[in-house]
């Protein structure tokens, strides 16, 4: 298979390996819980095993061969990695067994009943665990011949990337070169001038001539008029929908791919159907769908990531070059697939090394020269008119910096190709061109769920920068690695080597914890969480408000109501996962104790909140002062408190210093609370008179209580007033400042009337030297 051929396939292989990874795990035969040693053939992998590592040291099977091998073994050890969990959950038992029996006496005597159970238990272990020790040995030589084979298959390569070819700008191998070019050509020619001498063969073509002629008809009517179609449809779907008309663009633009490939293969197929081609010709024509769906992939592509119009572009170039954009792309692709046309004439003709190299020259020196020229164009095109860096947009930053890299690329190719390494540029260049493509395919998804998120949601704002638009983006870059790593030279089996050592997990003690256990365990842990805010929600707004319980005691039963939820939902997302506590507990004791001085502040808050919630000093809406600030307890939270102030500020208490501090709580209980208003009077005043006015005032009050009764106080003589103290019950002590103010606008009134002085200091200024003040 040629390298474009190889490129384009590693595209489309990666997608599959993605998807299919999962099932392809599973492909070898698995024994299942309980098995025994008989259900695996020891003896087969024994002769597979032997006849690896005789080939490994040989050292002459090709790398084709090598990677059949490599398949088998990693069947073998897939098989022995499912083998280690035979008989787990009765060797589990009968370990809890022989624990339930004790330690044996240091003295070494017990009695004969417990030291016959004890041997037979013992007997018992070492015949299950018999299986899974041999599973375990075959599963490490298995991995140990896949990761030899996988080394000499990367020493292989990397010793081809570096071979030396002959230089292309050596003359003496020009005409040479030409010579074997115009015999392959003279070599299909042969072939047909032959079939078509052929009486046989004209008679079948005049039987087929109708069918085959209709074929060619519609497939080349479908090539040159389809894009033209569906452009046509794309404009008038967007410009007739009045949501979504860049997603139903998109679709009806994917019959530009669809149809003139349709059309491709009708027209290979009446070529083959005439007869004519021999078996070269055939050959080469196999190869022509791939080529062309490369080309028709890359207009659409230009098409999708430099549109026509005044439109946003997914790449930031301006609606009067975009053509210029579209017209390279285009170019790329033609000249990528003519690589590929030299690779396969070369296979057809057996072309020489020679040969191989003055061929593929000025193809790799034309796509260099187109790579370069893009990369600049559009490198150029995302700064234009830019100030300021941050409008450009993350994404735009990262193709001006990958288009800069690719005019790197397109100089030292042909450099290095010129110089005689032929495969190492081969390998640098176009996969550079194609890792563009994939990317430009990564971009066009992105836009299309962009899209269909705005039509979804029909929001005003640019959704680009919007949560699940680029959650989704990052998953479509993650899916695209796999593409990537083929596309620059990884095998497909060594893609599987790094799932499969994913999926085996990471042992931890004798407990080995894989992803899938990761998934089993959120998923459970997401239903119980799910569970626990229904069952909240159900106690918050219609079982708990029926009750008699107030407000705060319904806070508290709903909180803990989570907690335990959420407790129990891990333990049993745990349970559900298959994860052994048990076996790692020394590890989490050895974690806990280093946690806990790291966390000790965290863990006390935590307590201190479900004492809270127990006992509850502290209800939400009480009115409390704690370090000096004062306010309303608007939530309790595991770790800390928020108090809302009079100013309106929140206050973030930790729990901690609420149990173990001094708390105010107004509110507690009851709202009835007792306020202090101080009054001073000038000397002088009949003291009996102002008690009684005060004391009518303070009665007279709607929010304050008769019973008790309010009192004043003749507290004592001030420095410049006699002091006087309204001592009253409030029915609601939320409002003291209001009574407060109530009160002394009362006060001032009812002085006013009854002629009371309201007293306030004064100072008399004596100076020691008044003479000093005196001038000259």
């Amino acid at each position: 298979m040629t390298m474009m051929a190889r490129l384009i396939l590693s595209f489309w292989l990666a997608l599959c390996v993605a998807l299919a990874s999962p099932a392809m795990s599973q492909d070898a035969p698995l024994p299942a819980e309980g098995a025994t040693q008989s259900v695996i053939d020891y003896q087969l992998w024994e002769a597979t095993a032997v006849r690896a590592e005789a080939a490994l040291e040989a050292g002459k099977a090709s790398n084709a061969a090598l990677e059949t091998l490599r398949g088998e073994i990693a069947d073998w050890r897939d098989t022995f990695l499912a083998a280690q969990n035979t008989n787990k959950a009765r060797i589990q038992t009968i370990q809890s067994q022989i624990a339930a029996l004790g330690p044996v006496p240091e003295t070494g005597e017990e009695e004969a009943e417990i030291a016959n159970r004890r041997a037979e238990l013992q007997a018992q272990l070492a015949r299950l665990q018999a299986p899974v020790l041999a599973a375990e040995e075959a599963h490490t030589r298995a991995a140990g011949l896949i990761a030899e084979i996988d080394r000499i298959i990367r020493e292989r390569q990397a010793e081809a990337l570096v071979s030396l070819s002959p230089s292309p700008l050596n003359p003496g191998y020009w005409a040479q070169s030409l010579e074997e070019f115009s015999w392959t050509f003279r070599l299909l020619w042969t072939e047909i001038q032959g079939n078509w001498e052929n009486d046989v063969r004209q008679a079948e073509f005049r039987d087929t001539a109708p069918v085959s002629l209709g074929m060619a008809a519609l497939g080349l009517l479908l090539i040159a008029r389809a894009r033209r179609w569906f452009t046509r449809l794309g404009k008038r779907a967007r410009a007739a929908s009045e949501r979504g008309g860049d997603v139903w663009q998109f679709l009806v633009s994917l019959g530009k791919v669809l149809v003139p490939m349709g059309g491709l293969l009708l027209l290979c197929q009446a070529i083959i159907e005439t007869g004519f081609v021999g078996l070269r010709g055939t050959t080469l024509l196999n190869y022509i769908p791939a080529w062309g769906l490369g080309i028709i992939v890359a207009r659409w592509l230009a098409d999708r990531l430099f549109p026509e119009g005044e439109g946003v572009a997914p790449i930031r170039v301006a609606p009067e070059r975009r053509a210029e954009a579209r017209n390279y792309t285009t170019i790329l692709a033609v000249l990528a697939v003519l690589s590929s046309v030299a690779e396969v004439l070369g296979s057809i003709g057996n072309f020489s090394p020679e040969a191989d190299a003055v061929i593929g020259f000025p193809i790799v020196c034309m796509t260099g020269l187109v790579l370069f020229r893009m990369g600049q164009f559009i490198a150029g095109q995302i700064s234009l008119d830019v100030e300021d860096e941050h409008e450009i947009g993350y994404r735009n930053r990262i193709a001006r910096a990958l288009f800069r890299a690719a005019q790197i690329v397109a100089i030292v190719a042909p450099v290095i190709w010129a110089v005689g390494y032929m495969r190492a540029a081969s390998a640098l260049i176009y996969p550079a061109v194609l890792t563009f493509a994939l990317l430009g395919f990564v971009v066009v998804l992105q836009k299309l769920v962009s899209d269909i998120y705005r039509m979804v949601t029909r929001p005003d704002e640019d959704v680009a920068e919007a949560l699940w638009p680029v959650l989704i983006g990052f998953f479509l870059t993650l899916l695209a690695i796999p593409a990537l790593a083929l596309i620059w030279g990884v095998r497909v089996a060594e893609l599987t080597e790094l799932w499969t050592t994913f999926r085996a997990g990471f042992s931890i003690g004798d407990t080995r914890i894989s992803p899938t256990d990761f998934i089993m365990f959120a998923l459970v842990f997401a239903l119980g969480y799910m569970l626990t805010r229904v069952v909240q929600g159900a106690l918050r707004s219609s079982i708990l408000p029926k009750t008699k319980i107030d407000k705060g005691g319904q806070t508290a039963i709903v909180s803990g109501v989570g907690y335990v939820g959420v407790f129990l939902a891990a333990l049993v997302a745990i349970t559900s996962a298959g994860i052994d506590l048990s076996s790692i507990a020394i590890v989490a004791g050895a974690l806990s104790v280093g946690i806990g001085f790291g966390l000790q502040n965290i863990v006390s808050n935590f307590v201190s909140g479900i004492i809270l919630l127990i006992e509850r000093p502290v209800s939400e809406g009480d009115w409390i002062e704690v370090g000096g600030k004062m306010g309303y307890v608007r939530d309790i939270s595991v770790r800390s408190t928020r108090i809302e102030t009079f100013d309106r500020t929140d206050v973030i208490v930790p729990n901690a210093d609420l149990v173990s501090g001094t708390v105010t709580n107004y509110t507690r209980g009851n709202t009835i609370g007792r306020i202090i208003l101080k009054v001073g009077v000038a000397y002088g005043t009949d003291t009996k008179k102002v008690e009684a006015i005060l004391r009518e005032i303070a009665e007279a009050h709607t929010m304050v209580l008769l019973n008790p009764r309010p009192g004043v106080i003749f507290t004592g003589f001030g420095a410049d007033s006699l002091d006087f103290e309204i001592r009253a019950i409030l029915r609601d002590v939320n409002w003291s400042l209001t009574v407060k103010s109530d009160l002394n606008h009362e006060i001032a009134r009812r002085f006013a009337e009854e002629g009371i002085e309201i007293p306030f200091a004064q100072r008399d200024l004596w100076l020691r030297n008044p003479e000093a003040l005196k001038g000259d």
